[in-house]
């Protein structure tokens, strides 16, 4: 029923992802989500996100970042880690995630995204083909219209994981 959104990883946070295992995977590029998967709402990029970043190129990985935001927040984040970027993106709709990966030059087969909602972010990547990680919010104080996303979101969660844990049972 709700698994158009259910995400290909839950993970607690970006910033500790198996990206060489990506690498060794084929993923060649990965569009990132900015508010709440790598800084708070509105914040800067701060050193650990463009540590981040810089780690990612040095592995051979191209990378976009993916947002609704306006262009100047978007482009200054995208300044401060390197990387390109499409705002105002329309998520969960293709055209954005079909722009990341042209700039990327990457196709679906060889693109992961990372993102901290399941409603636009994964859903999104979902229905491009686009390999899925949900990380979990960065911060808890968010806009009253995520907070009752995310009320939503526990529901398509707690489905997951009981699908998740009778997976592991056959196994």
């Amino acid at each position: 029923m709700f698994r158009a959104f259910y995400p290909g990883e839950y993970e607690n946070s970006a910033y500790g992802l198996p990206y060489e295992k990506y690498f060794e995977c084929g993923i060649r590029g990965i569009i990132f989500d900015i508010d709440n998967t790598l800084a708070g709402h509105g914040a800067p990029a701060d050193e650990r996100a463009i540590r981040l970043f810089e780690y990612l190129r040095e592995k051979g990985f191209s990378t976009c970042l993916l947002s609704n935001n306006k262009e100047a927040r978007v482009a200054s984040f995208a300044e401060s880690v390197g990387s390109v970027y499409v705002s105002k993106a329309g998520k969960p709709g293709r055209a954005g995630y079909r722009k990341a990966m042209e700039k990327m030059g990457t196709s679906e087969k060889d693109t992961l995204f990372v993102g901290d909602q399941l409603f636009t972010d994964v859903y999104g990547a979902n229905r491009c083909g686009i390999r899925s990680v949900l990380v979990r919010p960065l911060y808890p104080r968010e806009e009253i219209q995520i907070v009752l996303k995310r009320r939503l979101e526990w529901i398509v969660l707690w489905f997951y994981s009981r699908e998740q844990k009778k997976n592991i049972r056959k196994d």
